[in-house]
């Protein structure tokens, strides 16, 4: 019998308490939401939605395992990170894993060539500045490799970050209102790149967003609200 290969992501009975300000303590928790479960298949795009505060953002931490829930678990192409020792998990997140957020999070000091490149060095990959030059001339920034991000419009700036995002081949990708930041007509041609390199790539895609719009694009859609998960009508 043929196996069933592992889902991308695998979260089960997910669950989020912050403890109360003046208790300092979980007896008086704040419970950002419970017993969340959300399986996503391998190369599949999921959007999640929701009002501002409800732990999207959150939400999305945990899945990628940069945050260890109060209770539940996570697993990652049938790997359980939080298990990992932090060198394993690290150099797991490094090799799998990337990110483009709202406000870019690029290096000042760097050019746009070097923050692409930076991730490819860090493992220490060869011909890491001919990888990170293909990828920016995939996104159109060819002759602005040598600018620094000040230099840089937001559209150029969240260009250069999926540059960077995709440069490491991830299996697995997180976006967190990725257009945040920009105008509508910018937003679509990010959102263009960041479809079409997850498709040509078979990268994994959980994007985090208030539109609904943008949302529709994805293969599924999740509305987070009153620390409730539940699939919406895409």
């Amino acid at each position: 019998m043929q196996s069933v290969p592992p889902l991308a992501i695998d979260a089960q009975r997910l669950s989020k308490s912050f403890p109360s300000s003046t208790t300092g303590s979980l007896d008086g928790d704040i419970s950002l939401f419970s017993n969340l479960d959300l399986q996503i298949n391998k190369g599949e795009s999921v959007a999640i939605i929701g009002p501002s505060g409800t732990g999207k953002s959150t939400l999305l931490s945990l899945l990628a395992c940069l945050d260890t829930p109060t209770s539940g678990s996570v697993t990652l192409s049938g790997v359980d990170l939080n298990a990992l020792g932090q060198e394993q998990k690290a150099a797991w997140r490094a090799k799998n894993i990337s990110f483009v957020f709202q406000s870019f999070h690029l290096l000042p000091e760097l050019t746009a060539l070097e923050n692409t490149q930076l991730p490819l060095d860090i493992q220490g990959t060869k011909n890491s500045e001919q990888q990170a030059q293909q990828w920016l001339q995939a996104v159109g920034l060819e002759p602005r490799v040598n600018h620094f991000p000040a230099q840089l419009s937001g559209g150029e700036q969240q260009r250069v970050a999926i540059a960077r995002a995709f440069v490491t081949q991830p299996t697995l990708l997180f976006a967190d209102e990725p257009t945040g930041n920009l105008d509508t007509n910018t937003g679509d041609k990010i959102i263009d790149l960041l479809f079409n390199f997850s498709a040509k790539t078979q990268a994994t895609l959980v994007l985090i967003t208030h539109d609904k719009h943008l949302a529709s694009r994805c293969d599924r859609m999740f509305s987070l609200a009153d620390g409730q998960l539940t699939e919406a009508v895409n």
